[in-house]
This record gives C-alpha cells, structure tokens and sequence, in this order.
C-alpha cells in the first residue's frame, strides 16, 4: 500500500486524567507530545484451589489466593489449522472515578465474554496526603501530572482491581506519574530509572492498606502482584527501549508502548512486543493508532469539541476499529490491539464506539477476546516455526492457497512425519 502517512503516533498516546483528588483533569490529554471464546466452545479453567490456598501478604493489602480463575488453557495450533483471531481491549490508568466507567466495562466484558488488561497506574492507589512517598525519576518527591487519589477512590479502584482479577482479568500497569516530553518525561529515564519506578508502582499495589488507615478492612487484592504483574503500557508511548531493559529483569513478559502494524507479533529483547497498532480512519487518507486519544486528536484537537460532532466522530473511530478488524479476520489473522481510557471525551462518544465494537466483534466465530498474558499464554504454547510462517503475512494477507496449505507443514514435522503432514494436508481447507 506504499508509504503510510501516520496522523499522531509514537510519543502521543492518550493521558488519563485519573480519579480522586489532585487529579489532573480532562485537559490533562493535552500534554501528550504528539475472550477466550472460540462460538460453541466453552473456556477451560483450572481445577479448584484448596482453601487453605489463602495467604496474606506484607501489610494485607494483596493475598496468595492460588490460581487465577477463569483462565483458558492454551494450546498448540494443530498443523494446517486457521488460527483464532484474537483482539486485545486495554485501559490505561483504570481507576474507578465517579464516571464509574471501571465497572461499567468488566459488565460489558462479562456480557459478550470479553477479558481485558487493566494497566493501573500506581499512584490511583497512593492517597494525597502520602504523595510524598512516590520519588520520581526527574522530578520533585511528590509529584505527579495525573495526581493522586483520596480514601474514596482508592476504595472503589481496589473494588474494581479485586473484580477484575476474579472475572478473569489482568491487572497490568501504567506506572506512576505519566511524565511526558523532553523534560524529565518517561523517554528521558534511565534503566536504573525505570526499576525504580517499576517497583514504586509495586509498592503502592502492595501497601495502599498501610497507606490508607482507613481501608484496613477491605479484603485485600487476590494476588501477589510480583508475580501478576507481567506487563505494561508506558505513557504516551515514550521509553519503551530503557523500560523495556528494566522490565524483562523484573518479571515482565511482553510490552505494549510501541507503534506497529497489524502483523503477527515477535519477541523483542526478550518480551512479547504487543504494540499498539495503525487502523484506518473512515474518510481520511492517513491511519492513526488503535486508541481513543489519537481519534480524538485528529478529530477535534481537544477533549470537548463540537457537540454537533461527537456522534460523527464515535462512528468514525468504531467504523475504523472494525475495519481494522475485518481485514485480520478475513486476512492473516494478526492479533488486533485496541487501547484506551475511563474518559468522557467529546461526551463520552468513545466509550460507545469501544462497547459496539466489542459487542460485534467478540461474539463472532472463531473470536477470542483475552488479555495481553492471555495472548502470551498462548504465542508462547505455539511451534516456533508457526510463528515464523505467520510472520511472513503483511497487513490483511491470506494465505495464497489457503490455512491448510500454509501451514500444514511447519509443525507437522515434529507431530509425526511425512504422514503427519500428509494428513494435514488432506485436512479441508478452513480459509
């Protein structure tokens, strides 16, 4: 398709204002530079846990609680088989505010058997009067361009992180303070930087009981977020080379802060790189990444544009995200990436747009909603030389001679021969 001609991408990804007090605001956009479900099958979930599975840890905020429920079990594509198409929905900050947009979306999530990746911003659960704890990089003890929370808000995020974890969700992050641009921003820390602030946005995970007195008697988080924690988005999508470097020494397992097309994803220095993605934009001649903030960007420059506008533009970045969805799903079914934020933006027009497509696409056969370590789960339980060959496909390519013919040889070798892969290539084609 020649060159693309990209309108706002790398270093421009949405902020969340965040909930609570010292938040920053809808304005605060403005400073960006720049399910398991395959039709008529069900998930497969671990057996039951015991129930002397259950251990406090540290302070109580977080418990051992034994396996995550409601998790599929990923399994090897058969040689010759089509492989699902999955779609990746994640939220950026994910506090619970009084738009109540958290809960809103793991009902929607439960409804069409969607689960999502929540990326927590560590400082929603750092109140104001404690701000002095967080020391970011670059910048003064105590500070924070999306601000921080109050014992309200702290209460309802934990009440929503705790649900989500329990519906089948992943609790992933956002960091802390979401400090962009040239001065002192994410894209200017070093690696040794960056450790420190993977583990502030631990710490505050793991001891919002201590840091909130009066919140010593809700249940704690059910996980240890050590080892929950497996991946993230950084802010407005600067750093990710340096945060990178740091995560895969802290347990991480993929990335999502860089900007791709929808081809199949590959491990770089280590992790998954699961990037946001370029789709379409309906009626324009340029893409822009798969997240609310950059439709917004290109379509009114600011958080309240025309109201006369804002069904027009709901249907602009719906309409793109199912377009970018139809030519995996009829091409070479790459994962399709989707991110965005518990924001009202031009009334709030781009949470529809997100609940419809989900509501279309995760109900289609063949569809598999997941989380970002869902889909790890799975590119990790697959033949190497599957993923390979499903590298090979650009943009919205089928295979030429169909699923069966493309990949009926790459893993048929080790699953049995010659005869293996004559048997896969007998197989009907799926395509």
């Amino acid at each position: 398709m020649g060159v693309t001609v990209v309108a706002l991408t790398a270093g421009a990804a949405g902020c969340s204002s965040g909930p609570g007090v010292g938040a920053a605001g809808p304005g605060a956009a403005k400073r960006a530079p720049g399910a398991e479900k395959a039709a008529g099958a069900k998930k497969k979930v671990p057996e039951a846990q015991p129930k002397n599975m259950f251990r406090l840890i540290g302070d109580g905020s977080t418990a051992f609680t034994g396996s995550q429920p409601k998790q599929p079990v990923p399994e090897r594509l058969a040689p010759g088989r089509k492989p699902p198409q999955f779609v990746v929905f994640s939220w950026d900050g994910a506090g619970e505010d009084s738009q109540k947009l958290f809960s809103h979306f793991r009902e929607v999530g439960k409804k069409y058997h969607a689960n999502m990746t929540y990326f927590l911003s560590g400082v929603y659960l750092l109140p104001e009067d404690k701000r002095e704890l967080y020391d970011p990089p670059k910048h003064n003890v105590g500070s924070s361009d999306i601000g921080f929370n109050d014992t309200e808000g702290i209460r309802n995020t934990v009440t929503q992180v705790r649900g989500a974890w329990e519906d089948g969700d992943e609790i992933g992050t956002h960091f802390n303070g979401h400090f962009c641009g040239p001065e002192g921003g994410v894209g200017t820390w070093s690696v040794e930087q960056w450790k420190s602030e993977i583990s502030q946005a631990k710490s505050f995970v793991k001891s919002w009981k201590s840091n909130v007195p009066g919140l010593k008697k809700e249940k704690p988080l059910p996980f240890d977020y050590d080892k929950e924690l497996v991946g993230g988005r950084t802010p407005c999508l600067e750093g990710q080379k340096n945060m990178v470097a740091a995560a895969r020494t802290m347990g991480f397992r993929y990335d999502s802060s860089g900007v791709n097309n929808q081809v199949w994803p590959k491990k770089k220095d280590g992790i998954w790189d699961l990037s946001m993605q370029l789709v379409p934009v309906p009626g324009r001649e340029f893409e822009t990444l798969s997240m609310d903030y950059n439709f917004m960007f290109n379509q009114s420059g600011t958080t309240q544009g025309d109201p006369d506008q804002h069904e027009y533009w709901g249907n602009q970045m719906r309409d793109g995200l199912l377009q970018a969805f139809d030519r995996s799903y009829d091409g070479n079914r790459a994962p399709l990436i989707i991110g965005n934020h518990f924001e009202s933006w031009n009334g709030g027009t781009y949470m529809r747009a997100v609940e419809e497509t989900i509501a279309t696409v995760c109900t289609k056969e063949e569809v598999r909603c997941v989380s970002f370590r869902q889909l790890a789960d799975w590119l990790d339980a697959q033949d190497p030389a599957t993923l390979e060959k499903l590298g090979t496909l650009g943009v919205g390519q089928a295979p030429e001679r169909g699923w069966a013919a493309f990949l009926g040889g790459t893993s048929a070798s080790r699953a049995g021969g010659a005869a293996g892969a004559a048997r896969a290539e007998a197989r009907p084609d799926e395509s």
